[in-house]
């Protein structure tokens, strides 16, 4: 009985396809008197196609039909600058999504929510609360303390393990048992944001959960929502005086997730990347003494190294999806009203005409060709964090737990990999870019043993 629901649901399924695929043939030739990005021929209409390479083919800007919803991939700097000062506005929202309804808390959080009054209260919040520049000082020693805590552990475990221990997983390690289940259900949070869910591309698919993603989605999110809520009740948190769709509680909740997740998410994969560039071209940095925070400013390389990683694997390669609130022109080609956007950070950032040997490992490029470009989206070659009105809010938190964290990690320990070659670099696949593989590695002390007894 079940195996014949299941085929007549792949039956109703492929009908659909087919019926779509009749509709959008004749959409299209409807609305051929208008300019329109180039559109690979022969897509499915429900996967599309691999976004990094088509550029190559189809060139700075196409266009990809998911399903229902007609999607711009652009992948020049001339016309993501375009998207982000002259069209900010019109694609200042997000697309409706089963990643942001189910685990985004009903699109409360800050990175999830459409435009509009509630994302400008949020985004006030986040930046002029929490993530101002006093704020974030005010908060220093908090960070001090959570990174000296995960050293200690590490020169523990190479104490107990003689030498050998997971770098990725013990990276953080000094956080008690709440924080490793955390770390897991953000990891599935992460795999799921990268999943295509039928439902998405086809709503009225909805009610056959095809892949079985929806009732996933909803097990991380209730796994998630009982950890922040065990937070919030320490702390008493709570606030009355919001006035939303949302209670107060959900808000700040959405809150917590949006900045801890996001925070999270950059630094693990971006320390990962960097140790692993780092390990493959034998960089190297001095013994004197621990790296305070204060000597970021004057550990320029360190810099380099940072936004060289970032260069060659930003944390979300693809962004997170733009939607036109209204209809609007980039590069010429028309743009219809709720097309969504995706900006190929990846492929812009490895663009040849804006970067030399592009696909090399070269800090040096950030105090030569490159030495006035930053990371807060107004060179728009380099927008690891995107740009324009949806910028992360988080950036100066994010950098200085990443500068702090590995500059540490790399002056107090030698790291190897057991093969004594070089790690692989393959990537993952998600919203994010991991790694295809993880990276065990050998850590030794570089210091005398009493800087690691904090």
């Amino acid at each position: 009985m079940e195996f014949n629901f299941q085929l007549q649901a792949m039956s109703l399924f492929v009908a659909v396809i087919f019926l779509f695929s009749r509709w959008r043939v004749q959409s299209n030739s409807n609305q051929s008197k208008r300019r329109a990005a180039p559109e690979p021929s022969g897509a499915w209409p429900i996967i599309g196609h691999p976004h990094f390479t088509m550029a190559d083919k189809y060139g700075p800007a196409f266009m990809l039909q998911l399903g229902v919803n007609r999607t711009l991939v652009v992948c020049s700097w001339e016309m993501i600058k375009e998207c982000f000062t002259t069209n900010d506005r019109a694609f200042a929202t997000r697309p409706l999504s089963a990643t942001r309804k189910h685990m985004g808390y009903d699109y409360a959080a800050l990175g999830f929510t459409p435009y509009g009054p509630y994302w400008r209260e949020m985004r006030k919040i986040a930046t002029v609360e929490l993530l101002s520049k006093t704020r974030i000082e005010m908060l220093k020693h908090v960070r001090i303390n959570e990174i000296d805590l995960g050293i200690k552990e590490l020169y523990s475990l190479w104490s107990k393990n003689n030498n050998s221990t997971h770098l990725v997983s013990n990276v953080d390690a000094g956080y008690e048992d709440e924080g490793q289940r955390f770390r897991k259900a953000f990891s599935e949070f992460a795999h799921l944001a990268g999943v295509f869910v039928p439902s998405d591309a086809l709503p009225f698919l909805k009610w056959l959960d095809l892949g079985g993603y929806l009732g996933v989605m909803k097990c991380v999110a209730n796994e998630l929502d009982s950890l922040i809520t065990n937070w919030l009740e320490e702390h008493h948190i709570h606030d009355k005086d919001l006035q939303y769709s949302h209670d107060s509680d959900t808000i700040i909740k959405a809150i917590i997730l949006a900045l801890v997740s996001g925070g999270s998410e950059t630094t693990s994969l971006s320390l990962t990347w960097a140790l692993s560039l780092l390990h493959n071209n034998h960089s190297h940095v001095g013994r004197d003494r621990l790296v305070e925070e204060s000597d970021i400013k004057n550990l320029e390389y360190m810099n380099a190294i940072v936004k060289e990683t970032l260069r060659l694997y930003p944390v979300a390669p693809l962004g997170i999806p733009h939607q036109a609130l209204e209809d609007c022109q980039v590069g010429g080609y028309h743009v219809s009203k709720g097309t969504i956007l995706m900006a190929n950070i990846w492929k812009l950032e490895r663009d040849p005409r804006v970067w030399l040997d592009p696909d090399e490992y070269k800090p040096e490029r950030f105090f030569t060709t490159h030495a006035n470009v930053d990371v807060r989206g107004q060179q728009f070659e380099f927008i690891p964090f995107s740009s324009g009105v949806r910028l992360c809010s988080s950036i100066t938190f994010a950098i200085q737990i990443l500068h702090l964290t590995l500059a540490r990690l790399i002056h107090e320990f030698n790291l190897e990999t057991p093969s004594s070659g070089p790690i692989d670099m393959s990537e993952g696949l998600a919203l994010t870019l991991p790694k295809k593989n993880s990276v065990a590695a050998l850590l030794t002390p570089r210091l005398p043993s009493n800087l690691y007894q904090l």
